[in-house]
């Protein structure tokens, strides 16, 4: 029988059914790094959305055979030990591939509009006091005609380059950050960063893509160009994001990622009081129906290991 742990169920917001197999179910709301070990001392399967298993937690689970992770991202696993000791890790596929290019577009729409700084006009009473029907505070930028670099071309990507189509937008698929040759249908990633009125990020984040874009990037990007980042954290130099924002080395940046998550001890970019950055608490990927999606295939991915039929495996 098999002895399923669940070490981070309240980061995820929806209906989980019970496995269609004899099995024992655990679940915490929330792990500390001191209490994975007690809690997986016995378990078969560790699902973990965020907590964290590397080796010297691995290492101590002999009776693991697989982990569940209720997450796309695989970052906070100890892959090539889990590679090494025979235990399979799976992932979530696709499931937000409506919800994060919903959130893109907010965060887009957003600064092209100057949706805060007009809220703060509004706030301090400026149109009250206005000569005319309007304002003329700030810039008003449409969407339609500008171009679009998206880097990172998966299936979130793809679906953010839809909707960019549907606006109007002329788009740049971005070629891998030096890249020798350059693939039918990409754009070399310096061309991109010259060329793209607004800049979207959706890829992992390994150690290739840690900080893809820093001082240079951003010295190449136009001055009126918006950087969104909907992703990971790490992908951005965060020092020099905000250094770039409070020169007017950029037009703006969306962000629903920091490198660390959540910022216990603040984080200057928190602090950051400019209508041209907004940033959201990691929320891209949290409707209900995205969730569901999630805790579905997360389920699927358990039955169909304990089946010997293993899918979505990173190991």
């Amino acid at each position: 029988m098999h002895k399923f742990v669940f070490l981070d169920r309240a980061s995820v917001i929806a209906d989980i059914r019970s496995p269609a197999l004899v099995h024992q179910w655990e679940e915490y709301p929330a792990t500390t790094p001191e209490q994975t070990v007690e809690r997986l001392r016995n378990a078969t399967i560790a699902i973990t959305n965020k907590v964290q298993l590397h080796r010297d937690v691995l290492e101590q689970l002999p009776q693991l055979k697989m982990i569940a992770v209720a997450a796309t991202g695989v970052n906070n696993i100890d892959v090539e030990c889990c590679r090494q000791r025979g235990i399979t890790v799976s992932n979530i596929r696709n499931y937000s591939v409506d919800t994060v290019p919903e959130h893109v577009f907010m965060l887009m729409l957003a600064l092209r509009r100057n949706l805060v700084a007009f809220r703060t006009d509004l706030q301090n009473g400026e149109w009250q006091r206005a000569d005319q029907f309007c304002l003329f505070t700030h810039p008003v930028r449409d969407l339609h005609g500008s171009t679009l670099g998206i880097i990172g071309h998966g299936a979130i990507g793809k679906a953010v380059e839809k909707i960019a189509l549907a606006f109007g937008m002329k788009v740049l698929i971005s070629e891998r950050k030096g890249a020798v040759e350059i693939r039918p249908g990409y754009t070399p990633f310096e061309q991109v960063l010259v060329q793209s009125d607004v800049i979207s990020l959706h890829l992992a984040m390994t150690q290739q893509t840690r900080h893809l874009i820093s001082t240079a990037e951003f010295a190449l990007m136009q001055p009126g160009a918006l950087l969104i980042n909907t992703a990971r954290g790490g992908l951005v130099d965060e020092a020099a994001l905000l250094e770039a924002l409070q020169g007017g080395r950029i037009g703006g940046a969306g962000f629903d990622v920091l490198e660390k998550e959540p910022p216990r001890e603040g984080h200057p970019l928190l602090d950051l009081n400019l209508p041209n950055f907004i940033l959201t608490p990691h929320v891209a990927w949290t409707s209900r129906q995205a969730m569901q999606i999630l805790a579905d295939q997360l389920i699927d991915n358990i039955e169909a290991f304990v089946a010997g039929r293993p899918q979505y495996c990173v190991v």
